[in-house]
């Protein structure tokens, strides 16, 4: 049996930092600001329906592709071991895209290099969010919190406030935020140097493996185990991809919030956007920083995870409720908290839970997502209830979904609390 690889965890946490804000970051600005902001340049009359287009083929595309990163990614072997290669040659092809987007000037070209940046980003996301499971095993907590807790929070909220500054030259910002993928993702896998997996009874037994192996109706099923198998892992992924939706619901539409439903001028969203990232910056900080030690210490994970959705319905009903910007700085600090405790543990719950451990980062990778599918998934929502009943309704919609991703959390048994 082949020794399981373990990496000291004072390469791996700043590299899970860095790796994931440098790809996060950029990615959310991007979606969040930039692409609005183009697509209502290039057409305006139709910026809400693209806009779900664009997400529901984002979806279609990333579910794919990042099911193929993560099974490739386990199957890798290379002197430089199995993640690194396929993340960084993900973030050269989706700097590559980025640039290409910022020169499109009509709806076509504009998707076809956006849909070439969503496969681009699921060659890094699926493989890097593996390195979790070359921490030790007393340093997991810690691990997933430096990558969810630091470097998401950074990448959900630290690279918009400066995003905002480039709302009136977003074209120069594709460029600009798609060459520090590319450069920030490269620094993560200088850090954590992945050792070689070139290990000899590595590829006599896959080799083996995949010999004996004959294509079947069971071994399709093995892709994805059934219920009785699998029910935790699959508990976590419908919670996360709730959960997800219901955050991305709000921040997915927070440009149209500001000027269409608030009716804040330009100075005024600039300024609201950077304030809101900047508390849910600070909240992210503090949960990465406490929140993984903490659960190696208490063993708690599953209850801190599940009850985190319950802060950012508070923060959805409070937009919802008083419609200004005092709603919008008291969704901040309820968000922040909330996807805090959620980023810094939700993927360590999920690792407790998977069902097969020689396929890491297929499962993480499929699990992970709910980073990109439910920002595909949550504007198709918000468009079809913005037109049916209001802007307002995706509130409701973020508060009815946080709730559910939360109890299905909740209800994982393999994980007491």
């Amino acid at each position: 049996m082949p020794q399981k690889t373990v990496i000291s965890i004072k390469r791996l946490v700043p590299g899970l930092i860095i790796g994931p804000a440098s790809w996060l970051g950029p990615y959310i600005v991007m979606v969040s600001l930039f692409l609005p902001a183009l697509i209502q340049e290039i057409d305006s009359e139709n910026k809400i329906q693209l806009l779900a287009l664009f997400s529901t083929m984002g979806m279609l595309v990333a579910a794919i592709s990042n099911m193929v990163a993560g099974a490739l990614s386990d199957r890798t072997h290379s002197r430089f071991g199995r993640r690194a290669p396929w993340i960084v040659g993900g973030a050269f092809v989706f700097m590559l895209a980025m640039i290409g987007a910022s020169f499109s000037e009509g709806i076509p070209m504009l998707l076809a290099f956006w849909m070439l940046g969503q496969v681009a980003l699921n060659f890094i996301v699926a493989p890097m969010v593996a390195w979790l499971d070359y921490a030790p095993d007393d340093k997991k907590g810690m691990a997933a919190s430096a990558y969810g807790g630091l470097g998401m929070a950074l990448g959900n909220n630290g690279f918009n406030v400066i995003g905002a500054m480039f709302l009136s030259q977003f074209r120069f910002g594709f460029i600009i935020f798609g060459i520090v993928t590319f450069i920030g993702t490269l620094l993560a896998v200088l850090i954590v140097r992945e050792p070689s997996s070139l290990d000899a009874e590595n590829n006599v037994t896959e080799k083996k493996n995949q010999d004996g192996e004959k294509f079947s109706l069971s071994a399709v099923r093995k892709v994805f185990p059934g219920w009785s198998v699998g029910r935790d892992y699959y508990l976590a992924l419908i919670g996360k991809l709730f959960q997800g939706v219901g955050n991305f619901a709000i921040t997915g539409y927070i440009l149209y919030i500001m000027t269409d439903f608030l009716q804040l001028g330009s100075s005024e969203t600039e300024s609201s956007i950077q304030l809101l990232n900047s508390i849910m910056l600070v909240f992210g900080i503090l949960c990465g920083f406490f929140a993984g030690p903490a659960s190696d210490k208490t063993k708690l994970l599953k209850y801190p995870v599940g009850f985190s959705t319950i802060f950012l319905a508070l923060g959805a009903a409070a937009m919802f409720i008083l419609q200004n910007t005092t709603g919008i700085t008291v969704y901040a600090f309820c968000a922040g908290l909330g996807m805090g405790l959620w980023n810094s543990l939700d993927n360590l719950l999920n690792l407790r839970v998977i069902p097969d451990p020689n396929r890491v980062a297929f499962f993480l990778g499929v699990y992970n997502l709910g980073n990109t599918v439910t920002q595909a998934i949550a504007p198709v929502i918000a468009a079809t209830v913005i037109s049916l009943f209001g802007f307002s309704s995706i509130f409701i919609v973020s508060i009815v979904f946080a709730v559910i991703g939360g109890v299905c959390i909740l209800s994982i048994k393999k994980v007491e609390k």
